[in-house]
Formats: C-alpha cells, sequence, structure tokens
C-alpha cells in the first residue's frame, strides 16, 4: 500500500485527503451559535470518542496484528496496534511488495524491489519502508538515500546464513586488503555507500546476522574473504540510527566508513561475550561529526572501537576520526575493551568526549592502542564520569599491539600520543585501575588525572602503572598515582615535580 501524505500529525499515516461530506457533515452538527472555542472543544470531544469506537472495534475484531481504518475519511495505518510514525511524505509497507514474515521465506526481491521504488522519491523527500512483526529472511541489500527503514516492535530482519548470497567487495582502501584475508571482502548485510539522508529506526525492531554459522567457519579457517558487517555505511552524510536492536553479526556490527554528520541513539547491540569472534559493536572509521548516545552493548570484542585506517594504507587515505562524542552507554566485553580507540588509527583520531560510561562485566574498561609503524596521532581525548564495576582493567594505553596488513609498513612511523585526560573516574571490583605502556619511541605525552577513586581487588603496590608517560595529576586521587605523574593540588598549583617520566613498572602478570 502507497502512502502519500503531507500533514504534520508524526502518529498516523494519512493515505486520502477528507472527503467533501465532511463539511457539510460539520455545518449540520455542529450549531453555529457556537463560539469559536466551543467549536474546537466539541471537535475534539467528537474526533476523540470515534477514535475511541474505532480501537474498541479494531481490538475486539482482532485487528491488533495491523491493517487500516477510517475515521471521516482519513484513513490510519497500524502494524501491530502501535502507530507507525509518518517519517517520509511517502510510505510503505514492505509486504505490498509480496514479502512473507515466516522466517522460510526469502524476501531479497521484496526489499530490492521497495527500496528502488523509494530511490525514485528522493526530489519528494524520499520514502519510508515499514517492516512489520514477524521474521524476515534476505540475502543482503543496499539503501538508498532519503530513505527511513522503519521496524516495527516484534520486526525482525533476518540474515541468510549461506556465505554464497553475500556479495563480494573490493578491501577498504584504508587497510590495503580485506582485514582478515588477502582480496575482496565480503559486504555488510545491510550496506550503504555515497548515500545522503539515511534512517534506519523503529520501535525496537531487530536486525539479527545469525552470525553464528560465520563465527565457527572462521574458528575452523573455513572462509576465503573477510567477514562482512551487519550494518556498514560508507562515503556518507546524514545519517541517523536510533531505536533498534542489532545482534549476532557476522563481524563488526556498526561501521560508518568515512561518514560525516552521524547520529546514533538508543540501540540494543548484543552478541555472545565469548566465541563471537571481532563482533564489535560500533566501529567509527575515519568518521567526523557523531554522535553515540544512550545505547547498551555487549558483544564478544570492543563495544565500541574508534578507526581511521591500518598502517601505510590508512597514512595514505588521510581521513581522520574527529569531533565524536560518546556519553550515556553500558556497555560489556569480556575480550577486549568496553570503548577503544584504535588500533588502526593511522589516519589520525582526535577531539572526542567519552562520558557517562558504565563498563561492567568486562576485561578492560577504555584502551588506546596502537603501534610502531601505524603512524598517525591520538590527541585531544577527553574521558568524564566514567565507572568501572568488576573490570580487570581500567584504563589502558597500549604501544605495542604489533599486527600488519603486510610487510609494507614502515616501523619507523610511529604514532603521537597526546592530550588526554581522565576526570571521574569510580568504581569497584577493579585489579589494576591504570595501565599505561608508553615506550621510548612512542611516549604518552600530557595524561591528566583528577578525581579518581576506584575499589580495588588486588592488594599489590604497582597497581598504577605507568611506562613512559608525562602528565600530572590534580588533586588526590586513589589509588596513589605512579610516579611519573607530577602532582598538582586542586588550586593547579604545582606540589611536586616528577623526575621519572620514563620510569617503567608495568607488570602483566596480574
Amino acid at each position: 500500500m502507497m502512502v502519500d501524505n503531507n500533514n504534520n500529525n508524526n502518529n498516523i499515516t494519512v493515505v486520502s485527503a477528507a472527503p467533501p461530506p465532511l463539511r457539510r457533515f460539520f455545518k449540520r452538527w455542529v450549531p453555529l451559535s457556537l463560539s469559536p472555542n466551543k467549536t474546537l472543544i466539541t471537535l475534539l470531544w467528537i474526533a476523540a470518542f470515534a477514535t475511541l469506537f474505532i480501537w474498541q472495534t479494531n481490538v475486539i475484531s482482532g485487528g491488533g496484528g495491523g491493517g487500516s481504518f477510517s475515521i471521516f475519511g482519513w484513513r490510519l495505518v497500524q502494524l501491530n496496534g502501535r502507530p507507525v510514525p509518518r517519517l517520509r511524505p511517502v510510505a510503505f509497507n514492505l509486504t505490498d511488495f509480496g514479502a512473507v514474515g515466516d522466517g522460510v521465506t526469502v524476501n531479497t526481491a521484496a526489499f530490492e524491489r521497495a527500496i528502488s521504488a523509494i530511490s525514485k522519491l528522493g526530489r519528494k523527500g524520499g520514502g519510508q519502508l515499514n517492516v512489520g512483526p514477524g521474521k524476515w529472511l534476505t540475502a543482503p541489500f543496499n539503501l538508498t538515500s532519503h530513505m527511513t527503514l522503519f521496524l516495527d516492535e516484534d520486526a525482525e530482519i533476518l540474515a541468510l546464513q549461506d556465505q554464497k548470497y553475500w556479495p563480494l567487495m573490493p578491501p577498504l582502501p584504508s587497510y590495503g586488503y580485506g582485514r582478515e584475508h588477502p582480496g575482496p571482502r565480503y559486504g555488510s548485510f545491510i550496506h550503504g555507500q555515497n548515500l545522503r539522508d539515511v534512517v534506519i529506526t523503529g520501535h525496537n525492531g531487530t536486525i539479527n546476522g545469525q552470525g553464528k554459522s560465520w563465527w565457527v567457519k572462521y574458528r575452523q579457517k573455513l572462509l576465503n574473504h573477510t567477514r562482512g558487517p551487519l550494518v556498514q555505511i560508507m562515503w556518507s552524510s546524514d545519517i541517523v540510527i536510533s531505536n533498534i536492536t542489532l545482534r549476532d553479526s557476522p563481524f563488526w556490527t556498526l561501521h560508518p566508513y568515512d561518514c560525516k554528520n552521524v547520529t546514533i541513539r538508543n540501540l540494543t547491540i548484543l552478541a555472545p561475550v565469548f566465541e563471537a569472534p571481532n563482533t564489535d559493536g560500533i566501529d567509527p572509521d575515519s568518521c567526523e561529526d557523531m554522535l553515540i548516545e544512550d545505547c547498551y552493548i555487549s558483544v564478544g570484542d570492543d563495544a565500541i572501537a574508534i578507526k581511521s585506517g591500518w598502517d601505510q594504507y590508512g597514512i595514505a587515505y588521510a581521513r581522520p576520526s574527529t569531533n565524536i562524542i560518546i556519553r550515556n552507554l553500558i556497555v560489556r566485553s569480556m575480550v577486549s575493551a568496553g570503548v577503544s580507540i584504535g588500533s588502526e588509527m593511522s589516519g589520525g583520531v582526535s577531539n572526542i568526549l567519552v562520558e557517562n560510561l558504565l563498563v561492567w562485566g568486562s576485561r578492560r574498561a577504555v584502551r588506546i592502542k596502537t603501534a610502531p609503524g601505524r603512524g598517525g596521532y591520538v590527541k585531544d581525548i577527553t574521558y568524564r564520569n566514567l565507572t568501572f564495576d568488576n573490570v580487570r582493567v581500567g584504563i589502558v594505553i597500549k604501544t605495542d599491539y604489533n599486527e600488519h596488513p603486510d610487510e609494507g609498513f614502515d616501523p619507523k612511523a610511529v604514532p603521537v600520543l597526546k592530550d588526554i585526560s581522565f576526570t571521574g573516574v569510580h568504581g569497584q571490583g577493579v585489579r589494576v585501575p591504570v595501565r599505561m605502556h608508553g615506550s621510548e619511541e612512542i611516549p604518552v605525552r600530557n595524561v591528566t588525572f583528577q578525581d579518581m577513586s576506584v575499589g580495588l581487588t588486588y592488594k599489590k603496590k604497582h597497581i598504577f602503572q605507568c611506562a613512559f608517560v608525562q602528565g600530572r595529576v590534580i588533586g588526590t586521587i586513589f589509588p596513589a598515582p605512579c610516579e611519573n605523574l607530577d602532582l598538582y593540588d586542586e588550586q593547579g598549583r604545582l606540589i611536586k615535580r616528577s623526575t621519572s617520566q620514563n620510569i617503567t613498572d608495568i607488570d602483566y602478570d596480574f
């Protein structure tokens, strides 16, 4: 069913305008003697009672599963009893194109026909594709510009597991070749490139990559190409992804690549915390002007990993990740870290704010990882209001993450790490609160700690560990900082200058 409307009501979808008899209805039943205010109140009461009557009729007749009805000639569309907001001038239901949500029927052609129809509506403001309750099995498909993909409550888009249905794509230019294998890589399940104005949202419907078969093949070394992400948007701008669940990706879950102006909000991202390799939650890669907020992420690798290319390929591509805000998140990673920067950061990472973050039941909380050969920089990074609950290592900076695309990297291309601050760090059940492992060739410069108090589970002297680190502590923090850092009072006055910036007390035995 095609829906064409121009009103501003975000809770109903209008198919046709009110017919002329409606005017005669009001002339007959609304007395002329009523004042404008009384007339308005009367009309509101009539609409309210009519809506209630239709709703009751719909419930009694079992209409909660979807359909349409009329009030005064206006047709209202619902997918499952909850109104679908109109976000575009034109909207379609997936079932209009022959889709069947039984979890067995393959609906690839239906998705492709629907998106093809929307692709012709760009000058009219685009189109919306509503996916109703059901399990909609499909092969990978491509989005188009000026499109809203809306997943209703209890809607689940399922990925076909047979890898022959997953197209092969050229390797990412900033990685040199497929991340896991030379040559082409598998494309993502839901893909888009060179797009503008794309929205993926809903009433918390689900996109399910059914990744288990991919994880098994990867561990058994049965794949000849790098696995594909669940959702990948490339070279695009003005992207909004909100109010949905992403789960069980074959590889990285949500991968915006070289995009600008991206908002990611109110997502739930899930994968098994073990035996689901490389299922990162969100990986901003060479992206600019991005907001990630109000998400819950529990996956088999980094919950978030900010990237910008790998070694000489990332240096040549030269697209940094910059101006990114990450806030109000609850994350878990038993294998890697809650929020990471790197290790692929060769195009540079700067101007990042991470605030109001809870990391629980994880191996590491926040981490910056790099190595000789990466080049690039990590600078102007602000962490604020972090909470660690049952985390092995709280804050990690690692400069020997030696994994390279090939032998062509330049070991003399060393990254710059500087201007990193941690303010308001609290928690309990933490074994090692801080481990900053710089090196003589990659020192960590201008690190600041303030307002830190972390409850410990491991009673050992050197639990605030540093090597080749320069920076400062403002005020009193717990546990006591390493000797590498200068000490300042709460007013910012120097108390003690460190003379041991290159001292090393890193201990990986606990």
